[in-house]
């Protein structure tokens, strides 16, 4: 499953083209006080996890859902067939019962 951020197409869709539009919408709109660095990087980059705190906040501010903030691809990933694992060659036990006999004592 593939998870793509798109925070700048929905921000286009809605005519905001930067970051400082977006800091600022996020300031009026849904009250969150974000620094011009951690825009910029939510706007440039894909982030790994987003607080759901800022997800709300970014939804209020571009009037949208998170549906146009991310693009989720459902597609199962093949993962290639793993090879058998080696069996290691263990010593085998004396008696059926997996357990070793005691040496066999000759009495003359």
């Amino acid at each position: 499953m593939k998870i793509r951020w798109r925070l700048r197409m929905a921000a286009a869709q809605r005519e905001v083209w930067t970051g400082t539009q977006l800091q600022r919408l996020l300031a009026e709109r849904a009250g969150l006080q974000m620094s011009s660095a951690s825009v910029s990087a939510l706007f440039t980059k894909e982030p790994s996890q987003v607080k759901m705190t800022t997800l709300i906040a970014l939804c209020t501010a571009l009037e949208c859902t998170p549906n146009d903030l991310f693009e989720v691809d459902t597609t199962p990933v093949e993962r290639p067939a793993a090879p058998p694992r080696p069996v290691a060659d263990l010593p085998r036990a004396a008696s059926a019962r997996g357990r070793s006999m005691p040496p066999v004592q000759v009495l003359l």
